[in-house]
């Protein structure tokens, strides 16, 4: 008998529905996220482009200065990720919107490592070196990190950024949310700080969602009737409210759903008894037996 894609997808399959319908004692998923996070809301009607916010986040991380910081002429040009040299980059588009004389009008978005509340990049690691914190922060530990870079596949806005040019110790990098200025020092994170047309806020995220849905209900012409981040992915840490729809400015349609939801309901169900896996190997075994077996030839004619 040989195993055959098919039926080994068939086999599969089969695990995948009996995991769905075990019995009601395997613990439903829970999320993880802390009751009450810190938070940033980005107004992206309020943001002119000046880049101060990538100024301020290399000065506090140690990070290179930003590339042409003095001349927005020609920065523009590219879009932009954040990566290992960089925590969070401005980026411009041109959405199809006019000023007062017909000109194409720019909006300009702020891009960084968004905090969910139940990061995937968490869920992904398979050593602990990525947590989220009772702060909102989503953290690294550089010394539990095996350079996997599983939190990479996972993330939905595809934020990390791996050191490739350093290869004896190459770490995960992406913005820190400036946790030891919020957790030691009861400071904000240096974007925050140096804005200065005030399109961040940072704040405690259920008074900032307040305030986000406020300026939607007071200026319904102005903004689009959403916050993008209250309940994506599950929520996250940075909240954006914006005139022009959020996939104009490059932050993806994703679900409600938490990334790590399907994915650890999936494990738990089928590891939560020591016979599913011994299960599992021994069907497997079976077939990889009976397909490998070698059929003895007939015996033609008499001795």
């Amino acid at each position: 008998m040989q195993l055959s894609r098919r039926h080994f997808f068939k086999f599969m399959g089969a695990a995948g529905v009996s995991a769905a319908v075990l019995p009601s004692s395997v613990s439903a998923w829970e999320s993880k996220a802390p009751p009450d996070p810190y938070g940033c809301l980005v107004d992206l009607t309020r943001c002119v482009g000046c880049r101060k916010c990538e100024e301020a986040c290399a000065e506090v991380n140690g990070l290179l200065t930003p590339e042409r910081l003095n001349c927005q002429c020609t920065i523009y040009d590219k879009k932009r990720r954040p990566d290992h040299k960089a925590f969070t980059v401005v980026n411009r588009y041109f959405t199809g919107k006019l000023d007062g004389f017909d000109k194409p009008l720019p909006t300009y978005a702020k891009v960084q490592c968004m905090h969910c509340q139940d990061p995937a990049c968490v869920s992904a690691c398979i050593v602990g070196a990525l947590t989220k914190d009772e702060t909102g922060t989503v953290r690294y530990d550089v010394d539990k990190c095996i350079g996997c870079r599983y939190c990479m596949v996972a993330c939905p806005f595809e934020i990390p950024a791996y050191e490739y040019d350093n290869p004896i110790t190459p770490r995960v990098m992406k913005c820190t949310f400036c946790y030891d200025r919020i957790s030691k020092d009861g400071g904000i994170p240096g974007c925050a700080t140096i804005c200065p047309t005030e399109a961040l806020t940072f704040g405690k995220r259920a008074s900032l969602l307040t305030v986000a849905k406020k300026r939607l209900k007071e200026n319904p012409g102005v903004y689009i009737d959403h916050v993008y981040g209250e309940r994506e992915v599950g929520g996250t840490s940075w909240l954006y409210i914006s005139s022009v729809p959020f996939e104009r400015v490059n932050l993806p349609v994703l679900s409600d759903i938490p990334s790590p939801k399907l994915s650890e309901t999936i494990q738990h169900s089928l590891f939560s008894y020591l016979w599913s896996p011994l299960a599992l190997f021994g069907v497997l075994g079976a077939f990889m037996y009976k397909s490998n077996k070698v059929v003895e030839p007939k015996n033609k004619g008499g001795a």
